[in-house]
């Protein structure tokens, strides 16, 4: 099944019915990582493409037995599940699950790019993700999360009163 436990940290987000998607998204994964943390969730602007509802983003960490790519192969499986239909880039979706850390791996294949290469970027995947994992560093930038969280654009985002439970 695997090379041993990994530890990961995925981000989930949401804009078509995301407290639903969200909360189904968690129960998905559950079946293949056993959930450690689970982050606030937070209402984000959408970012890329704007016409188009504020999003509802997470970030959970856990521990999986399934290498990265059949990780990412359950995710996009999940994602489909949930009714997922890529059309615009950076539109509207029922459920949208990354893998931001796969532990301290640096990979970047034609399939997938760990750690997500867009991550530190983005304060809609910085900030959940500072919740559970403040103090890890960045296997390639080598800055701690709540370091990368302190040079990016928050405007817009706030936690709202939904829990998704660890």
């Amino acid at each position: 099944m695997g090379t041993g436990i990994g530890q990961v940290i995925i981000a989930l987000g949401s804009n078509i019915s995301p407290e639903k998607h969200l909360r189904d998204g968690l129960a998905q994964l559950r079946r293949w990582i056993h959930i450690t943390a689970t982050s606030q969730v937070y209402r984000t602007p959408p970012w890329g493409y704007t016409g188009q509802d504020d999003f509802l983003n997470a970030a959970v960490a856990g521990q999986t037995e399934l290498p990265p790519v059949e990780l990412l192969n359950r995710l996009m499986d999940t994602e489909a599940l949930m009714g997922r239909v890529h059309t615009i880039p950076n539109g509207p979706r029922t459920l949208d699950l990354d893998i931001l850390f796969f532990g301290n791996l640096v990979m970047d294949s034609e399939q997938l790019t760990v750690p997500h290469p867009r991550l530190h970027e983005r304060g809609f995947v910085l900030l959940p993700l500072c919740d559970i994992a403040a103090e890890f560093i960045h296997p390639v930038l080598g800055r701690t999360v709540s370091d990368l969280l302190d040079a990016v654009d928050l405007a817009g985002i706030e936690p709202v009163g939904l829990v998704l439970p660890a």
